[in-house]
């Protein structure tokens, strides 16, 4: 065999030990600085994220996302991997479990942990041994300040809960709020009608630039803008319009659930999944006034 054969059959080798390399799903848990920021971080455990913030006084974490998982282990190991400083806070965005279980490790490390008082009176109810209960509510808006960071957690009312807080950074125009602003993803059925789109409508005139949602984007994007928030809206809209005409129609459910379709929003995540369950719910408030 010549050499450049078998200089040719060593490059096509190496090409292909490279391309399973290239391949790889991503690391189970990962954090990024959010650019631009002195000390704004996100983690991501699989497909859950939540935001740090790390001051000279100590750290405000958000939720552990540790429901069967050990999340919050890792969430603390990487916290420690920027700062030693105590971890004086644990902010819950809302009261869904997959987003605040296993929080203990952060309570055996004294931090306070802060909830909308819905959250803590729903945690109260269910008696979560996972769940560690809020040290302090918030209302209708609380502001934290630690180590020269001001953070505003604000309550708009309901939406895809009743209880989730808005963590708003006014220095970094940064917001944090879970799973009712999704990135290019159609949202889980659990909706508040018609409070979700007033929700939305006051979100979007709030003073911000960019959006750090409870999970990625469908392309692994952490990080939105308004245009998202805005987009968010557009689909409940144009969801609410084709519903109601059913509704009026007398065709909700079957009808209604096989023949619309929202090809606007095709290429976004879980719209096969999820549209017939958003269809349900809005022919739920439009048919049966729930």
């Amino acid at each position: 065999m010549s050499r450049a054969h078998i200089a040719a059959m060593t490059a096509l080798v190496c090409v292909a030990l490279a391309l399973p390399a290239q391949a790889q799903t991503p690391p189970t848990f990962a954090t990024t600085k959010v650019d631009g920021t002195d000390n704004v971080y996100i983690f991501r455990y699989m497909r859950h994220q939540s935001m740090f913030i790390v001051t000279p006084q100590g750290v405000i974490a958000t939720d552990p996302i540790g429901l069967r998982r050990p999340a919050a282990k890792a969430y603390i190991e990487e916290i420690r991997k920027i700062t030693k400083a105590p971890i004086k806070y644990v902010i819950y965005s809302h009261s869904h479990f997959d987003h605040i279980a296993g929080g203990q490790p952060f309570k055996d490390l004294g931090a306070i942990f802060v909830a909308h008082k819905n959250a803590k009176a729903r945690i109260a109810a269910l008696k979560a041994p996972d769940v560690v209960m809020p040290d302090q509510v918030v209302d209708r808006k609380r502001t934290i300040t630690l180590g020269g960071t001001t953070l505003e957690l604000i309550y708009l009312g309901k939406n895809h809960s009743d209880s989730t807080l808005v963590m708003r950074l006014p220095k970094e125009k940064i917001i944090f709020t879970v799973d009712w602003i999704p990135l290019e993803t159609v949202p889980f059925r659990g909706t508040y009608l018609p409070d979700i789109e007033d929700g939305l409508k006051k979100v979007i005139a709030m003073d911000w630039d960019r959006l750090i949602p409870g999970h990625p984007g469908p392309d692994g994007r952490q990080i939105g803008t308004k245009d998202d928030a805005r987009a968010a809206f557009a689909y409940l809209q144009d969801l609410s319009a084709a519903v109601k005409k059913a509704a009026d129609d007398h065709k909700c459910l079957a009808e209604a659930m096989r023949d619309i379709k929202l090809p606007k929003y095709e290429k976004w995540a879980n719209y096969g999944a999820y549209l017939p369950m958003n269809i349900e719910r809005f022919c739920d408030f439009y048919s049966l006034g729930i």
